[in-house]
């Protein structure tokens, strides 16, 4: 065999290694899961995979890509994924994040708990199937509080629900964890973090309500690359757990309005890296999903009343 065509043999023997190591991630570009990214770019810790990075607008863009096969992983929403598998989507999910958002009030609010929210407006980020909404109320009726019943409610997109608050158009908002931290930095407080009021469900810990999600069939096929970007994702965390210097690094990703909302980004996306095993983490995800399931119905999770016991993927790298 001449040299040339042994050149052409070992090109074609190595094509489908090489072109098995891409992984099409949807990102959405204003969101923690592009500073995570970032970080494993920078520190080239995901050495032999082609990332190619599709940007969008929204979460809910990169869902519909995951869904139509534009994409092989993005981040989405816990329930989502249940949602999506419980009606035959054959999705993977495995734990980005427990950071959720806040009941939050002004900082001279006489509002100190969940029953002082009787009688006020409270303003609600997203619709009445929201994951927050859904564990404060649960949270709230183990206390023999109807907040559906006992408060007048406004439903609506965060930005604006954030905005009520601050004209005074709402005693108290429930909304997303990034509005919170700019809360925050304007000198607002929080009532109750969500994942405080998980721990009132009996959780150990709070649930990663934020994962990487794949198809089965990808995984399969593919579980090596799907491997491999996860353990790159666990270095990127535990540099952003321990580095002060690497968020100084992402400080133009972030653009953050003033100092004392970048300190909040940093700490609050600190406070829901996932640390614990898998393991216990489907533990309370199965009592989580019973509890929500109990309040939202089918319209939320679908027809199964049970967790799904092949939602979580287990990298074969950690042994779990």
């Amino acid at each position: 065999m001449s040299r040339f065509l042994l050149t052409l043999f070992l090109l074609a023997a190595a094509a489908p290694a090489i072109a098995g190591e891409a992984l099409r991630i949807g990102v959405q570009t204003t969101g923690t899961f592009a500073w995570q990214l970032d970080v494993i770019r920078r520190h080239d810790l995901a050495a032999g995979l082609d990332l190619k990075i599709n940007e969008y607008a929204s979460p809910d863009a990169g869902k519909l890509a995951l869904n139509g096969g534009s994409v092989d992983l993005a981040v989405v929403d816990w329930l989502w994924a249940v949602r999506a598998r419980a009606l035959g989507t054959r999705l993977l999910f495995y734990p980005y994040s427990s950071s959720v958002g806040s009941i939050m009030v002004r900082r001279d609010s006489p509002l100190r708990t969940l029953g002082d929210l009787k009688g006020k407006v409270l303003a609600v980020a997203g619709g009445p199937l929201d994951k927050s909404w859904l564990i404060v109320q649960a949270a709230a009726i183990r206390q023999g509080i109807d907040l559906k019943r006992e408060t007048t409610l406004e439903y609506g997109a965060p930005p604006l629900m954030s905005e009520k608050l601050q004209q005074g158009e709402a005693d108290a908002s429930l909304n997303f964890w990034n509005f919170c931290a700019r809360l925050e930095a304007q000198g607002y407080r929080r009532l109750l973090d969500v994942r405080d009021a998980q721990s009132t469900l009996g959780l150990k810990a709070p649930v990663a309500l934020i994962g990487y999600a794949f198809s089965e069939e990808f995984a399969a096929d593919h579980k090596d690359t799907i491997d491999r970007f996860l353990a790159a994702a666990r270095q990127a965390d535990d540099i952003m757990l321990r580095s002060d210097a690497e968020w100084e690094a992402l400080r133009p990703l972030i653009k953050a309005e003033d100092e004392w909302t970048f300190k909040a980004y940093r700490d609050r996306t600190r406070e829901g890296i996932p640390r614990r095993p898998l393991a216990a983490e489907e533990l309370d995800a199965n009592a989580l999903f019973k509890t929500l399931a109990g309040i939202g119905g089918p319209q939320l999770v679908g027809p199964s009343q049970q967790l799904d016991s092949g939602l979580y993927y287990r990298p074969t790298t950690r042994g779990e």
